[in-house]
């Protein structure tokens, strides 16, 4: 296993700071065990909800399970709902290439390293909640964390000695199987563990530290995500050696095959509507956190007379948090019409097929208990739908038009940024009464959403959306 924590693309770290992650992982040994010697044995269950393109989970077994086909793996963790996201669309498009896709949650597993990344994620949603709360906290740590703080080069040496710790789940992987990961731990853990073809699907438009992973192919889905990582600009007081051209690509935007394929007619459809007077259909994720329930019921309560006079049609998608779900609930029960889907997955796929050409009233509640389900739900409305509420998260680079509420963490920002100069979003909008004065606009003048609408297809031409597909290529490149 080569060191990765003292020098990183030709930056040399210091004593203190390799130190400090050699300390780090000492620690997780300590909490979690020593598992070096393990040897876990690689089997396959197939994953219900993405039956459709055919996806196999990873899993350990009593003995190990050979790949068949043309294998890809996507390395993921559950970091909220946005690294899930992502790597289905890299599993989608994977599929629609002719590979056969796995998936690989390295969070998953009852594995020293697994247990470390469930931590660390817990921490990060628990931080994310609070900062939803407080408003010194947001101010004084998780803005400036989000921002500056993941950015230095110096915060991946510790990531980079963490991540060793991933390596006993790759044992009985074959090394040169095609590797797309979706958050920079399973990049990490990959690398280390020899694997041979492994992309970094850099999420965000902020570059960060906190994303490098030396040995891989990093992607990024803009061109300011490619200047900063092609400089290292800003990662730390002095300058650095940037990531050389072999291991850095611009591909555009990780979208799914799903979504693409019928994305001229969702717009038509969209316009139609718009111009014949028809509801919006606003549909309103709820983030894997679970954070802003507040922020949710005040929309709500801004668009029930507009649903009332059937100008809105709201699809509420609360994920797997049943909680947030009764609360919404007891906001709208009474006052309008309410379709559940409660952990009705089928029941809600059939149901967006038939208002894709047909009609729809009222609020759809939607709340599954499956992750899958819980992700997906909103990959399986957004054809149907004209506006998607959402932070400026993975989401932001999601081929439907866009309303952006206050972003959670510093870097979001700058993915609100994005989507508003390419035209298929508004401006981040950080208070109540601005979301809703947007809304007005938005139920009002139906022409922005138009707009918008002729903005993604001009996208989709340019090869805007195709990152996804770049990804599978660049991982099977050198098959």
């Amino acid at each position: 296993m080569t060191d990765k924590s003292s020098i990183i693309f030709g930056n040399e770290m210091s004593s203190g700071t390799v130190k400090a992650a050699e300390k780090s992982k000492a620690g997780y040994i300590k909490k979690y065990g020593d598992d070096s010697g393990k040897d876990y044995k690689i089997a396959f269950k197939p994953i219900e909800t993405l039956s459709n393109i055919g996806v196999s989970n990873i899993v350990f077994g009593e003995a190990n399970e050979e790949f068949s086909g043309k294998p890809l793996i996507v390395g993921n963790i559950r970091m909220g709902f946005g690294h899930y996201r992502i790597s289905i669309a890299m599993a989608s498009c994977a599929r629609a290439l002719g590979y056969d896709p796995y998936w690989l949650d390295l969070a998953s597993f009852d594995a020293t390293g697994s247990k470390m990344i469930r931590e660390q994620n817990d921490m990060y949603s628990l931080a994310s909640k609070i900062s939803q709360k407080s408003k010194l906290f947001n101010k004084i740590v998780w803005e400036p964390l989000n921002c500056e703080g993941f950015k230095k080069i110096s915060y991946n040496a510790k990531d980079q000695k963490n991540s060793e710790l991933l390596v006993p789940i790759f044992r009985n992987i074959p090394k040169d199987i095609p590797y797309i990961a979706t958050h920079v731990w399973p990049a990490q853990g990959a690398i280390h563990a020899g694997m041979t073809h492994v992309v970094n699907a850099i999420p965000d438009n902020w570059p960060m530290g906190l994303h490098l992973s030396e040995g891989a192919i990093h992607t990024v889905q803009t061109p300011f995500a490619y200047m900063g990582y092609k400089t290292l600009e800003g990662f730390d007081k002095k300058p650095l050696k940037g990531i050389p051209e072999e291991y850095l690509k611009e591909v555009g935007c990780y979208v799914d095959h799903e979504l693409l394929v019928n994305l001229e007619e969702d717009n038509e459809l969209r316009r139609k509507r718009m111009r014949e007077g028809g509801p919006v259909r606003i549909l309103m994720p709820v983030g894997g956190a679970g954070a802003g329930t507040k922020l949710f019921e005040g929309m709500i309560e801004h668009l029930i007379p507009y649903i009332q006079q059937k100008k809105v049609v709201l699809y509420l998608n609360t994920g797997d948090h049943k909680a947030v779900c009764e609360s919404l609930k007891t906001k709208i029960a009474g006052r309008v019409k309410v379709t559940e889907f409660i952990d009705s997955f089928n029941e809600l796929t059939a149901t967006a097929n038939e208002v894709r050409y047909g009609e729809a009233e009222g609020v759809y509640l939607i709340c599954s208990s499956d992750i899958f389900e819980a992700v997906y739900s909103t990959n399986i409305l957004m054809p149907v739908c004209d506006l998607l509420v959402t932070k400026p998260s993975e989401l932001v680079y999601y081929p439907i038009p866009k309303l952006f509420m206050r972003h959670i963490g510093g870097h979001e920002v700058y993915g609100a940024i994005h989507g508003r100069e390419f035209g298929d979003s508004t401006n981040e909008y950080p208070k109540p009464k601005l979301i809703n004065a947007e809304f007005d606009r938005l139920i009002e003048d139906r022409e922005i959403i138009v707009h918008m609408c002729d903005k993604i297809d001009y996208l989709k031409k340019c090869g805007r959306y195709n990152g996804a597909y770049e990804c599978v290529k660049l991982a099977a490149k050198s098959e």
